[in-house]
């Protein structure tokens, strides 16, 4: 590692946190981004990512402010225009930011964003890397993974910043559900007459990369079969471009059995209400395996081998898939068109994992409770 000295770091009160990709990544930062504030009193954090993971902020009590950034060294349905990356780098200039920490996967390289940092004249500059980014970063820790070791990605970022003196106490990741949430979902199921003391179980069937989408047929078979097995209430969630696929779940099942269709009808902090009221998500590995890791919520994760860094931290879970020599290809579509690693697994193994976590439902609520007193008597 090459560093400018801790005490350059002790005395830095305004931090830029740089995670330019999705509302995933973000919530697995919020213990590194919790810590760097802890660690000196008065720091004040800004996260600067793209406009989707944009929506995570409220929620998140360790950030002071947020910036929207969709940069062109990102993957993103529009490219971005050069006047747009030149007025972002003029506003963080103005605000005069004493350190920045860029915070990536080890598939992507941070040289883009140190440069981006560099140029705004942010004079400290913190990221992993695997080439020698000389006066791109004063503190340069080297990428080792995944050629050594691979750690979870919250580890990863813990790791980052405590090179710098930001040594986490709490190491659980952050969302906080605000009361207005926690009362709009309570409203809204009540009105659908659901009852408070049968098992609640959320399922989220999308996901943004094809290649982290279980068949939609199979999650269907899902939601047939833990009807048969389980006394629940079924809940399905997604955004408003995924009605169709959460109709069609939903109408596979008897009317009788149809499980609440939330699709489009929640905002972020509704989701991470639902989310955290519930016994057990099932979902493709994405943004709500995250919220209810965050939430103390536990989750089946129906787990693509894009990426071996991703799975639910620390909350009871199942992670499903089928090795295959393919494993970790970082891809956003399966590059084989095959997705043997979710297509491989069967729904009863799924329905088998969720009755697994459902009968330690009453040891779990009370583990819930333990880590999340004033959020769960807010919403009582």
């Amino acid at each position: 590692m090459i560093a400018v000295g801790s005490d350059a770091w002790r005395a830095a009160r305004n931090i830029l946190c740089v995670r330019l990709d999705n509302l995933g990544d973000v919530l697995m930062t919020t213990p590194a981004i919790r810590a760097l504030k802890a660690a000196q009193p008065g720091r004040r954090i800004t996260l600067l990512t793209s406009r989707s993971a944009a929506a995570a902020a409220p929620f998140l009590p360790a950030i002071d402010e947020v910036l929207c950034f969709d940069a062109p060294w990102v993957k993103h349905a529009r490219p971005p225009d050069v006047e747009s990356s030149d007025a972002m780098r003029a506003l963080i200039r103005s605000r005069g930011f004493d350190a920045a920490v860029i915070f990536t996967v080890y598939s992507q390289n941070p040289l883009s964003a140190a440069l981006f940092c560099y140029l705004a004249e942010i004079p400290l500059r913190l990221a992993h890397c695997r080439e020698n980014p000389y006066h791109l970063l004063t503190d340069w820790v080297r990428e080792t993974e995944p050629a050594i070791r691979v750690r979870h990605e919250v580890q990863r970022q813990l790791d980052l910043v405590a090179t710098v003196g930001a040594r986490a106490v709490d190491v659980q990741m952050q969302f906080e559900v605000p009361l207005p949430a926690e009362e709009a979902i309570g409203h809204m199921l009540n009105a659908a007459q659901v009852d408070a003391t049968v098992p609640l179980v959320v399922m989220h069937p999308g996901a943004s990369a094809p290649s982290r989408r279980y068949p939609p047929e199979r999650f269907a078979k899902v939601v047939q079969q833990l009807n048969d097995a389980f006394d629940c209430h079924l809940a399905v969630t997604g955004g408003t471009d995924e009605r169709e696929l959460t109709r069609g779940i939903c109408a596979s099942v008897v009317a009788s059995r149809r499980p609440l269709d939330f699709a489009g009808r929640l905002g972020l902090g509704e989701l991470g209400a639902l989310i955290s009221r519930a016994d057990l998500l099932i979902s493709n590995n994405t943004g709500p395996v995250h919220i209810a890791a965050a939430v103390g919520t536990p989750v089946v994760d129906l787990y693509a081998l894009t990426n071996p860094q991703h799975t639910p931290w620390q909350v009871p879970n199942r992670v499903l898939s089928r090795d295959v020599a393919c494993k970790y290809c970082y891809s956003s579509v399966c590059p084989h068109e095959h997705h043997r690693c979710l297509r491989g697994v069967e729904p009863s193994e799924v329905v088998t994992a969720a009755c697994e976590l459902l009968d330690e439902a009453t040891a779990t609520r009370a583990w819930k409770m333990a880590r999340a007193p004033q959020r769960l008597e807010a919403s009582a």
